[in-house]
């Protein structure tokens, strides 16, 4: 089965451009797929488990087009209610998040969040 993360599209230079001053580095060159992925509104994954088996979840999140807006995230691991969490961030700082995501699936080929975004998620930073 192919990962749909391997046949995302990057988004125009135009909405591209409203994002640029949020942004430094490798960022930027992965931020027309980033905005792509938030674009779509869903993801499934999995949380990855050093030395056990990775924990699937499905994340879900609403969208919008400016960089200072918030979205919502709610994730559900192993399809379990019991198991759902949820974040609020600025679309600029959950769309970093996206990135780093895909340029870690460029590498390991698993779909997953990094660390920053889930001491986040479980609010261990608070």
């Amino acid at each position: 089965m192919v990962n749909p993360l391997d046949s995302i599209q990057p988004v125009s230079h135009r909405e591209v451009n409203v994002y640029l001053p949020y942004y430094q580095g490798s960022k930027r060159d992965m931020l027309p797929l980033g905005i792509s992925l938030y674009q779509s509104g869903n993801l499934e994954g999995a949380r990855g488990i050093e030395g056990g088996e990775n924990i699937p979840f499905v994340a879900t999140w609403n969208v919008s087009n400016l960089p200072a807006d918030l979205t919502r995230c709610r994730i559900q691991f192993s399809a379990d209610a019991d198991l759902s969490y949820e974040v609020t961030l600025t679309n600029f700082e959950f769309i970093g998040f996206l990135i780093e995501l895909l340029a870690n699936y460029k590498r390991a080929k698993l779909a997953d969040f990094p660390k920053p975004f889930y001491r986040k998620l479980l609010r261990l930073d608070d």
